[in-house]
């Protein structure tokens, strides 16, 4: 797909203040593409055994749509803004009120979270929120799809940061023998094969069809597994890069241009402040190993 893409000239822009990325411009983008792909085919040959993937594959597909419609817009019609903040926020809110209404109405599990460190899924608490769940659940998956896309934005640092995510799913999914462990490793073996062509000098970008997909996945999994609690352990990374941007944009406002961080994400912080991007990645991805596992050990 790469050489399909260079072919469709949808390149790569790079903010200006990034000097050491400006040699990355025009690296083909809408990466996201092949991730689906991989995700997708797995799914339907699955689904039929495995009927329980289909909430996170809705997910998954309906959040790498509008990211492939934002990046479809900027790279290929050349519309700098990509889809409208609203437009793009309006899709998300759509996407999750769907799987709201299907797991709070289908599902017997909507308002039940798992609460880490009390004793696993057969002996320990969970957390009942009742009609609150609802609420929170759109704030759960919001924030994780808009973390997981605040993330994307050094070579292999969303996917690295993601396998990992998806594997402890996935260790979570087999060994529950819960009925969505396909695509939990569908996920993993789309994101390894991915991470041979993204990783430092990346060949190609994910871009928001993979980023947005791959938010919607880690949340919709961890709702599907009455998980949610874990995503503030396992995928942390995903709030700080979220937390580090809406800071700092807060601050900047209200100080009338002062900034906390040299630069949001807060992976562009650690950039400017000297480290190279491997460096990053490596620290970011070590972190999330180490979430990984205390979230194992939460179980």
């Amino acid at each position: 797909m790469i050489p399909l893409l260079r072919k469709l000239k949808v390149g790569q822009t790079e903010r200006e203040e990034l000097k050491s990325h400006q040699k990355k411009q025009g690296t083909p983008t809408m990466g996201g593409l092949m991730i689906l792909a991989g995700i997708v085919v797995t799914a339907v040959i699955y689904m039929k055994d495995y009927p329980r993937i289909m909430p996170v594959l809705f997910v998954t597909v309906g959040f790498g749509i509008i990211g492939f419609l934002d990046d479809y817009l900027k790279v290929v019609l050349r519309r700098s803004d990509g889809l409208l903040p609203w437009q793009k926020m309006l899709g998300q809110i759509l996407v999750t009120a769907v799987f709201s209404f299907y797991m709070y109405f289908y599902t017997d599990g909507a308002d039940k979270a798992l609460i880490p460190f009390t004793g696993g899924f057969e002996d320990g608490y969970y957390l009942n929120l009742g009609w609150l769940a609802i609420p929170v659940m759109f704030l759960a998956i919001l924030g994780t799809v808009n973390g997981a896309n605040f993330t994307d934005g050094l070579d292999g640092l969303a996917s690295s940061v993601t396998v990992l995510i998806a594997t402890f799913f996935s260790v979570v999914a087999i060994g529950t023998d819960s009925g969505i462990e396909p695509i939990t490793c569908a996920v993993v073996g789309a994101l390894l094969g991915f991470l041979l062509f993204n990783v430092y000098p990346a060949s190609v970008f994910m871009g928001d069809t993979g980023s947005l997909a791959l938010g919607g996945f880690v949340a919709a999994t961890a709702y599907v597994l009455q998980m949610p609690i874990f995503i503030l352990i396992v995928a942390m990374i995903y709030w700080i890069e979220l937390l580090s941007v809406m800071i700092q944009v807060a601050y900047f406002k209200k100080t009338g241009g002062k900034r906390i961080f040299r630069m949001a994400p807060i992976h562009h912080h650690f950039e400017l402040g000297g480290w190279s991007e491997t460096r990053v990645v490596a620290v970011f991805s070590i972190v999330t190993a180490i979430l990984c596992l205390i979230g194992v050990l939460g179980l």
